[in-house]
């Protein structure tokens, strides 16, 4: 019997603003077998870093779930460069920002509508400059 080896996919997530609060954006990079697969950007006004990274994961989940037909992974790994919210979702930290609360509600909600297991893992900026390009791209074409 062959088998076939399934290359999971990798999905790098990133928000960002400039200033704290200030102009931001998100982006997320899907890649599989070392090719980018889709990506996508979104200008959010005014907010905060931890909100724009949520935001991040969310269309990234949101595009996941709208496309789960087209991944045979049973596991679907999900970069981002912000600690605290891959600790936040992993249950390790609290979530006590009462911005923030519902994003994470809505993101544990999407990722239990999709089959595939999905798993958060921290990873520095350098190893997320795609992401970061799109989003500070993003940026700089509404400011």
């Amino acid at each position: 019997m062959i088998r076939i080896k399934r290359i999971p996919i990798k999905i790098f997530s990133d928000g960002g603003a400039r200033g704290n609060p200030g102009p931001a954006a998100c982006a997320f990079v899907a890649v599989k077998s070392g090719k980018v697969v889709y990506s996508q950007a979104k200008f959010l006004g005014k907010t905060t870093n931890n909100v724009a990274e949520y935001n991040g994961l969310l269309i990234a989940l949101t595009w996941l779930f709208n496309n789960q037909k087209l991944f045979t992974e049973r596991v679907i790994n999900i970069y981002l460069d912000s600690q605290l919210v891959v600790q936040q979702l992993n249950g390790s930290y609290k979530i006590k920002n009462l911005k923030i609360k519902p994003l994470a509600f809505r993101a544990k909600n999407l990722e239990r509508l999709i089959k595939n297991k999905v798993n958060y893992f921290f990873v520095p900026r350098s190893k997320n400059k795609l992401a970061d390009a799109l989003l500070n791209k993003k940026i700089d074409e509404n400011i």
